[in-house]
């Protein structure tokens, strides 16, 4: 086919050396087969700001720093110069996401770099050669569905392990070869210590893979392995090899308001005879 404008500068270089076909086209990328050498990998082209659907970006991005103060500055400003880096950042975020959580025991595509905005990576394909499915389009029986979910939640924790949170995890976001599940899509993936929404994203993405498995296994949808999760995390209890239950009890124990108001009358009462006492030491 055609090689497209933003993949010919990988052709130029001998990093790619044949566009083989168009896999999909996404609210953030189009994804190409192309032939590297003797391996088959995918190229993603992410799409231009103006021209990306993803929806409240600004929430993903919380917390993730830029080192060079530089950059940062422009960033906040808003320049052009400034919009390109945020461009590149936003892009970076895969790849890095892509390394750290293949050495935290996530099944990731395994990535081979990003450059002017097209990331190449592995082709996840099934056991025939083909490229996988993406986990929508597969029906299950209710034994494969708790097998995979637990496996998808194994993961969902040891992102959270390596401080990732997805932010967008679906049935769309998922390809299964024969080995089972395999998570892709992190650009937007965010930090967890430095983003104040993400738990509020790790519970929809543990809700949205738990109501798709809960379709061919109705017991997971009584589940909650995101309260059971984040609660081992904030604890500091949380390993990736944790044996995880799906039980979990929400504290509804309502705080002693009036116990509260006395400490902190007695606290204040305290400080006062306490400054007293150092005014009549200094007369």
């Amino acid at each position: 086919m055609k090689i497209p404008k933003r993949i010919q500068p990988l052709v130029d270089d001998g990093l790619v050396d044949e566009v083989i076909s168009r896999l999909m086209s996404g609210k953030e990328a189009d994804v190409y087969v192309v032939r590297c050498g003797g391996e088959v990998r995918c190229a993603k082209v992410y799409k231009e700001a103006t021209q990306r659907s993803f929806r409240k970006a600004v929430q993903y991005r919380e917390g993730r720093k830029v080192r060079n103060s530089r950059r940062a500055r422009a960033m906040g400003k808003g320049s052009k110069f400034g919009r390109e880096q945020q461009e590149k950042t936003w892009q970076n975020a895969e790849v890095d996401a892509l390394y750290r959580l293949a050495g935290a025991g996530v099944r990731v595509p395994e990535p081979f770099g990003c450059l002017d905005g097209v990331l190449l990576m592995e082709l996840i394909t099934d056991g025939d050669g083909d490229v996988a499915p993406r986990l929508g389009d597969l029906c299950m029986s209710a034994d494969q569905a708790r097998l995979d979910h637990g496996l998808v939640m194994c993961y969902v924790m040891r992102m959270l392990c390596a401080g990732l949170v997805h932010g967008d995890l679906s049935e769309f976001n998922v390809l299964v070869d024969e080995n089972g599940p395999v998570i892709i899509d992190l650009p937007q993936a965010m930090d967890a210590a430095a983003n104040n929404n993400a738990r509020a994203m790790l519970e929809r993405d543990v809700h949205n893979m738990t109501s798709y498995y809960g379709q061919f296994a109705p017991e997971l949808l009584d589940s909650h392995y995101a309260g059971e999760i984040w609660s081992l995390y904030q604890e500091g209890e949380l390993h990736p090899d944790y044996p995880l239950t799906g039980y979990f009890q929400e504290n509804t124990d309502s705080a002693d308001i009036d116990a509260v108001l006395a400490e902190i009358k007695s606290v204040l009462a305290d400080e006062q005879a306490r400054q007293q006492r150092l005014r009549e030491a200094e007369r």
